[in-house]
């Protein structure tokens, strides 16, 4: 897969596991986990490219005695992800095109 289309899919499905719900990086990796192998290099990577893109929001709270980020999506992490899934359905006509082939006349 092209690199930039991976990456963009990355990031799409880390704001898609916070979507609902605030979530730390050990559980998003959890969630996202039956759809992708994501290790935690990855991961954080992926979130601080997010929160400088002002996609997600991080804050810091106390959790069993340690320090956990917990991370937000914002109104353009979201609108992002409406973007991609408008972006995914042009993707798809151009696979059935492919699929098909072009026809010979």
């Amino acid at each position: 897969m092209d690199a930039q289309l991976k990456r963009g899919v990355l990031d799409v499905c880390v704001l898609a596991a916070i979507k609902e719900e605030d979530s730390y990086g050990y559980k998003i990796i959890k969630d996202v986990s039956p759809v992708l192998k994501l290790s935690e290099s990855t991961l954080y990577t992926i979130l601080k490219r997010l929160e400088e893109s002002k996609m997600i929001l991080v804050r810091t709270t106390m959790h069993d005695g340690r320090v956990r980020k917990y991370y937000h999506i914002t109104d353009k992490g979201l609108n992002r992800l409406e973007d991609f899934k408008n972006e995914w359905k042009d993707l798809m006509e151009i696979y059935s095109f492919i699929e098909r082939g072009i026809k010979n006349e």
